[in-house]
């Protein structure tokens, strides 16, 4: 059964200005409700902007219902980057209101996909759209956890970043990575742990402990995704050379 969308899409022009209000509806709630500092707005404002305006780039004919419910989750993910930064800079934030903010954008994230498919929209920007979504609360949460645990913690949402950067001196790093389901876990496993852990349940030696192994299986993760990949340029190099001889000696 498929659902048509011609009536629930939004028009490119008009989606990202929509997003950028109800971003600011969200921070303006968290301010009257919560409190937040003059960081806090700087932050939600600027990762509002962004977030619109590459959007807004994209120039997309229409956004669709998947992209709209992961530009949803993008927006809470900007209340939850208020928040981090409002108790960063000394504001006492109620812990359990920043996790179930985090909450629902983690819980909506098997949500978008799943109406791409059932659709039939998914998308190469689809899918971008929401891992970066997923990669920016991560490192935000563990930002919220670096506050109070050290901030080696901050090593969990840096590890993709880090990923990207080394991609661009080494251009082996941009191969298509086969699926695998482990990757999907850990890649769970990080949002679920980061936000017990920010909830303050814990007590602090198991809070540690936690992302010691949520730390441990992303580390595990990338490697294994890296040894894959150098593996994978060594076997392209090789045949390029072969390819090479076998072309001089015609």
């Amino acid at each position: 059964m498929t659902i048509s969308t011609a009536t629930t899409t939004t028009s490119p022009s008009r989606a990202p200005l929509a997003g950028f209000a109800a971003q600011l509806l969200l921070l303006a709630t968290l301010a009257i409700f919560a409190g937040l500092s003059s960081w806090g707005w700087l932050s939600g404002i600027v990762f509002g902007a962004v977030l619109c305006g590459l959007l807004h780039r994209a120039a997309l004919p229409a956004l669709g219902w998947a992209n709209l419910i992961t530009f949803g989750r993008a927006i809470l993910t900007g209340g939850v980057t208020a928040l981090v930064f409002s108790a960063a800079s000394g504001v006492d934030v109620s812990a359990m209101l920043l996790v179930t903010i985090a909450a629902i954008a983690l819980a909506m994230d098997g949500v978008d996909g799943q109406v791409a498919r059932r659709t039939g929209t998914t998308t190469e920007f689809g899918a971008r759209f929401d891992m970066e979504v997923d990669a920016f609360l991560i490192l935000v949460l563990s930002v919220s956890a670096a506050l109070e645990h050290g901030w080696w913690a901050l090593a969990i949402g840096a590890f993709r970043y880090a990923f990207v950067a080394a991609s661009w001196a080494l251009p082996w790093l941009n191969a298509a990575l086969p699926p695998r389901f482990g990757r999907k876990v850990v890649a769970a496993q990080q949002g679920i742990m980061l936000a017990v852990v920010v909830s303050g349940l814990l007590p602090s030696w198991l809070a540690v402990a936690a992302l010691v192994v949520a730390l441990g299986s992303l580390t595990w993760s990338f490697g294994r995704d890296i040894g894959w990949l150098y593996q994978a340029s060594r076997v392209r190099q090789t045949a390029r050379k072969r390819w090479s001889a076998t072309l001089v000696t015609q």
